[in-house]
């Protein structure tokens, strides 16, 4: 995940009370689809969250799901690490106007090439956004989805996640900014908490879960189990 992909929330605190309401509005309950806590394992080892299956569905099928206009691009870490990831500005979810992230698994040599044919090149507060040429997007909304992050356009009390999710099988504290990790295994879910943002909730491939944890214990601790 980004930091360009977060830098556009600004807006202020929002009760439970209220996220509860326009997820439950009289007469219009909304589809269970759309509810970030409803999780489907079409096999062991995959996740259906959002209507989408990760390693099965792509950011193309993502569009034309959340109804919303794809913006896929590289991102390249301090580190040099490059990532392909198609992000979703405004997602209407059960009511709520949301923000998506997609990433999607392209070969070394591949993204290595398309971060040579890259169009332009700009500066984020994570490293560097390359825009693709557009062979190179088609190839991007063609590739299965490997993690899904849902931004929620409020703040949201711990209390709801625990009663949708239940206790998490673990949580781990970043040392740098303190946030917490509230990690589901079984789920293929890490829900990111924080004083200072919005909730973020990642979903990978239960198989894929020890990659996503591994960053975090190198650079956190372990609160309880």
């Amino acid at each position: 995940m980004t930091t360009e992909s977060k830098i556009y929330w600004g807006v202020g605190l929002i009760s439970v009370t209220l996220l509860l309401g326009a997820f439950l509005i009289p007469g219009d309950r909304p589809d269970k689809t759309d509810l970030p806590w409803h999780i489907e394992h079409p096999s062991a080892d995959s996740v259906n969250v959002f209507g989408l299956t990760l390693g099965v569905s792509t950011p193309a099928e993502a569009e034309q799901r959340f109804k919303e206009q794809a913006v896929p691009s590289l991102f390249k870490s301090p580190a040099g690490e490059l990532t392909a990831e198609v992000f979703f500005e405004q997602v209407n979810l059960a009511g709520l106007r949301s923000r998506v992230v997609v990433t999607v698994d392209i070969a070394a040599e591949d993204i290595r090439r398309m971060y040579e044919r890259g169009l332009r090149i700009a500066g984020t507060g994570s490293g560097k956004k390359i825009t693709l040429t557009a062979d190179d997007v088609a190839q991007v909304m063609a590739t299965p989805i490997s993690s899904l992050t849902y931004l929620p356009g409020v703040q949201v009390d711990e209390a709801l996640f625990l009663k949708r999710f239940g206790k998490p099988n673990q949580i781990i504290r970043e040392n740098k900014s303190g946030a917490m990790h509230w990690l589901y295994p079984q789920n293929g879910l890490d829900i990111t908490l924080s004083a200072s943002e919005k909730p973020l909730l990642q979903y990978v491939p239960p198989t894929e879960f020890d990659k996503l944890v591994k960053p975090l214990l190198a650079n956190g601790e372990i609160v309880t189990r």
